[in-house]
């Protein structure tokens, strides 16, 4: 039973990854505005309905959308050890995803793809924000503060802008490891951006 349950999760695994690449390709050759769903599902030799399977449209194919990142996500901040603290416990979430992108092989170009298209631009935002939301909701619990708090959604969309920011620091720095320019972000937030933050203190010259 395992075995064959095994079997069948790395037959999933390899049709998704078939699909994502497909897509990519396509929308490298011929834009991603004009590959269609058809045309994916044919070069990865699978259905339409079976495409559909795994992504709800082609964005989320070309994007490599997958929906497992966020459950193990979600699992890791549930099941983190108490005396984690809540920045740390987004590392190691983030990391799992580097990880998957790392393996990827195709970050780079997928990268350079989305930048330059705003439909792409504008999905791969939209599911940032889902992701966050309940990201923050699961920070929230674990942190035991009340819904509406700002310290574990600060916590969580920081950790985003900081995955956002090194990919695009990457392109001015191709030379530098994006898990190093990762580490040097998570570590200024752990220290504090500026701590001589004080929008409120009275400044000579200003009335």
């Amino acid at each position: 039973m395992q075995v064959e349950a095994g079997l069948r999760e790395r037959k999933k695994q390899q049709t998704r990854a078939a699909l994502a690449d497909a897509a990519l390709r396509l929308a490298l050759e011929k834009g991603p505005d004009a590959v269609t769903v058809e045309e994916i599902a044919e070069a990865a030799d699978v259905s339409v309905r079976t495409f559909f399977n795994y992504f709800p449209h082609k964005e989320h194919a070309i994007l490599a959308r997958n929906p497992e990142h966020l459950e193990r996500a979600l699992d890791r901040m549930r099941t983190a050890p108490a005396d984690e603290s809540p920045l740390t416990t987004m590392w190691f979430v983030v990391n799992d995803v580097l990880r998957e992108l790392e393996n990827d092989g195709h970050v780079s170009r997928r990268g350079e793809l989305i930048m330059s298209s705003p439909n792409l631009l504008y999905q791969l935002m939209l599911t940032s924000i889902d992701d966050e939301r309940q990201l923050t909701a699961a920070l929230t619990e674990r942190m035991g503060e009340p819904a509406g708090s700002v310290r574990p959604a600060l916590i969580v969309s920081a950790a985003g802008a900081a995955c956002r920011m090194v990919m695009e620091l990457r392109k001015a720095a191709p030379d530098r490891q994006i898990r190093d320019l990762l580490q040097e972000a998570f570590q200024l937030l752990a220290q504090g951006i500026d701590p001589a933050f004080g929008p409120n203190s009275e400044k000579k010259g200003h009335s």
